[in-house]
């Protein structure tokens, strides 16, 4: 498997992964991503921008995608908690993270996740802050797996509450 930016010729792979991702979460009871967003223009934003991510596997296959930026958050200046690491110190953040509906479970999002920690860490990056739906149990798991803290409630730019977590990464 190779994590990549994502060019202009995934944007239909990354729409399909983050349609079912929104059907998914519909299905368990999870208010997240029902609005709209992600939507096209978000993705193509954010392939600009260089920071949205493809997973391929060993059969060129796209299975996963993710945004990843080293740029400050706005929504992550004010929360309602306490951040590990000042949040004006340089950090990592990931949005819009979501699997192959044929892939789940299979430690993939592990995977991602690890990877861009070992990007940081390469560039002497220490954190890597990541929010969640209060109703994603699953994201939780993973993150808190993974080493992360629970440090507080952010809102996003739409006013949706979301529990922030952070991972000191060195």
């Amino acid at each position: 498997m190779r994590l990549q930016h994502s060019t202009s010729s995934n944007i239909h792979n990354i729409l399909q992964i983050i349609n079912d991702a929104k059907v998914y979460l519909k299905s368990q009871e999870i208010n997240q991503w029902q609005n709209g967003y992600p939507n096209q223009a978000q993705i193509e934003k954010d392939i600009t921008k260089n920071e949205s991510y493809v997973l391929i596997n060993d059969v060129n296959e796209v299975i996963a995608t993710s945004m990843f930026s080293i740029r400050p958050e706005p929504t992550y200046k004010v929360i309602d908690g306490k951040w590990k690491i000042k949040e004006s110190e340089k950090y990592g953040v990931i949005h819009r993270l979501a699997i192959d509906k044929n892939h789940r479970n299979k430690g993939i999002a592990s995977f991602i996740l690890n990877e861009f920690h070992q990007q940081l860490n390469k560039q002497h990056i220490r954190s890597l802050k990541i929010d969640t739906h209060v109703d994603n149990h699953e994201m939780q798991y993973l993150v808190k797996k993974l080493g992360y803290v629970y440090c507080g409630i952010i809102f996003t730019e739409y006013n949706a509450k979301r529990l922030a977590f952070e991972k000191v990464i060195f």
